[in-house]
């Protein structure tokens, strides 16, 4: 019998061909698996190089020639680590604006162990697809009306794309406010008895703002009356109340009646129109030098809660339905703004700012001060945020 130490030490090698031909497979299968391994590893990492690729092109310009924005998406995919060429299949924008981007990118991955088996590479694709829904392009601001005691200024700042922490923002539009006083007088006997408007109305101007160019588009001029005979206010007419005294005696309720007018400037059919498609920030800036609070803006978290905002709504009949629910709500405290966000597209929303003169929580949207309109113009945006990957 042929013993197991006999058997090792055999040298007629009718046992080395066999084992070197149960080898090959169970080589093979080895790498063939490292292979695969290293094919799906290159998978994941071009996936993520086109998706990065894929959403930095929707920062570009709509009209960027196809061959320039498939440059760019290959210089992307390459700085992301992508492997083989990145195609822009296609770019595509709907008419209101929301764009879609199909890219693909292919890799010839080359084997190691596969090229026993006369296969030298491996073809690696994948895709990707983005969808970028329109966003706020223009905002029309317009006056509704403003109050108290104070002169005060609310302006739009925007930062543009590729901004920095060194960038100075841009003044794009500016409301100014003007307090003018009133007191009304009568006399009763031989006293004289007088009492002063409490809310407080002046003249307002809108302009557009290009660098050091200020164009006025609209003026609201706010005129004051007082009466003892009550009234009922309407639109463009306000009331406020007093008690007329003369010395320490008290005389007849006061009732002032405020009616303010509003004018476009010459060529101008509505407010101020801002162009903001090339803004990647934008927040609105409320200065009130004589106030307790100042500035007031609507991307600091300490103030912004002064600031309301309305709901949108697309025609006045649609919110005369239901005013209640259009009615500005007070930001929440330890809340940044995004102006892109609070001006909805397509439609108008009410927003006021309380200028200081009471501390918030002020949940009824009557004791703001500074009352005006914004309409948003939505389409195709270069900023990114507005964008998701769809495969």
């Amino acid at each position: 019998m042929l013993s197991a130490d006999h058997f090792l030490k055999s040298e007629n090698g009718s046992f080395a061909p066999l084992l070197v031909f149960l080898a090959v497979p169970i080589v093979a299968a080895i790498g063939f698996s490292v292979d695969y391994t290293s094919a799906i590893s290159a998978r994941s990492s071009m996936q993520n190089a086109l998706d990065a690729a894929a959403l930095s092109i929707t920062t570009l310009s709509k009209d960027m020639a196809k061959a320039d924005r498939e440059k760019k998406l290959q210089e992307s995919y390459a700085a992301n680590s992508g492997q083989g060429t990145a195609t822009l299949d296609s770019f595509v924008v709907d008419s209101d604006g929301t764009a879609h981007i199909n890219a693909s990118a292919g890799f010839a991955m080359p084997t190691t162990f596969m090229s026993i088996a006369r296969i030298d590479n491996v073809q690696v694709a994948v895709a990707s697809a983005v969808r970028k829904t329109p966003a706020l392009v223009e905002a029309t601001f317009n006056v509704d009306h403003v109050s108290g005691y104070w002169n005060k200024t609310m302006t739009l700042y925007g930062l543009p794309f590729g901004w920095t922490s060194s960038t100075i923002a841009t003044a794009m539009m500016k409301v100014d406010y003007t307090y003018k006083p009133y007191s009304y007088s009568y006399k009763s006997g031989s006293k004289t008895y007088t009492a002063n408007d409490p809310k407080g109305y002046g003249t307002t101007t809108i302009s557009t703002v290009s660098g050091t160019t200020e164009k006025l588009v609209q003026t609201q001029v706010c005129t004051t009356t007082g009466s003892t005979t009550n009234f009922t206010p309407t639109a463009g007419v306000y009331k406020s109340t007093a008690v007329a005294k003369s010395g320490k005696t008290s005389g007849s309720t006061i009732y002032f009646k405020t009616t303010c007018a509003t004018t476009n400037a010459a060529g101008n059919s509505s407010g101020a129109k801002i162009d903001v498609s090339m803004m990647d920030k934008l927040y609105l800036q409320m200065n009130v030098p004589s106030g307790p609070v100042n500035p007031l803006t609507s991307n600091d978290d300490k103030t912004s809660n002064r600031l309301y905002l309305g709901a949108g709504y697309t025609t006045d009949a649609q919110k005369a339905l239901d005013p209640s629910k259009y009615l500005p709500v007070e930001v929440k405290n330890n809340t940044v703004v995004d102006i892109f966000a609070a001006v909805p597209c397509g439609e108008t929303s009410d927003q006021a700012w309380e200028d200081g003169g009471n501390n918030p929580p002020l949940p009824d949207v009557t004791n703001a001060d500074f009352f005006y309109t914004v309409t948003g113009k939505c389409a195709f945006n270069q900023r990114q945020s507005e964008t998701v990957l769809t495969q």
